[in-house]
């Protein structure tokens, strides 16, 4: 009898599996991580997992605008991902596709607006690299696309041609942070069209 329920426990977990697995599209497994939510409808404020663990939690906010810096752009998706504390990718697997655990969607609103509950990372570890969030952009009816990262201002790493550099292209990038009760915060425009692929 155990046999037999054990059994057919399996059955049933496979076919739940391969249901799951018959629902994802053909380009799961290769499409970018910026189509991979699993909220029916999103909204221009998420939480990073493990946000109300960390120590140094931090609140971005920002507004992404039209190309031409001053319309506020509608309806854009906007992806983030980053280390954990300690500058580890912490990587996950779910439908035999693999992510970065520590990672956030938005969606602006009318007013461009967006709102990033997370905390800072950790300078990667593998490698002399800055502190570092990842993002991702999606404007209606055009293909995702990267775009520099967040950056900040208190990292020791930001130094010499590097800091120079960065304000010289786009000072935007750097997030100097305000504590207010326990919270850091910081501040990040984004204006479409303008921001390339990081350098580095």
């Amino acid at each position: 009898m155990k046999k037999l329920i054990t059994l057919l426990t399996f059955a049933a977990f496979s076919l739940l599996q391969a249901q799951e697995t018959a629902n994802l599209p053909e380009n799961f497994k290769k499409r970018s991580p910026i189509y991979d939510y699993s909220e029916k409808k999103l909204n221009n404020v998420d939480t990073i997992p493990d946000f109300e663990a960390k120590s140094q939690k931090l609140k971005i906010t920002g507004t992404i605008y039209e190309s031409d810096g001053v319309t506020p752009a509608k309806n854009v998706l906007l992806f983030i991902h980053h280390t954990d504390e300690n500058g580890n990718f912490e990587l996950k697997r779910q439908n035999k596709k693999r992510y970065v655990h520590h990672r956030g969607w938005v969606k602006t609103d009318a007013d461009g607006k967006y709102t990033f509950y997370t905390f800072i990372p950790g300078n990667y570890m593998y490698s002399n690299e800055l502190k570092q969030i990842l993002p991702i952009v999606k404007e209606p009816n055009k293909p995702e696309y990267k775009i520099e990262t967040f950056l900040f201002d208190d990292d020791p790493l930001l130094t010499g041609k590097c800091r120079t550099k960065v304000e010289e292209t786009n000072p935007n990038r750097i997030l100097k942070l305000n504590k207010k009760e326990g919270l850091f915060e910081a501040k990040r425009d984004i204006v479409l069209g303008q921001e390339g692929e990081p350098s580095f």
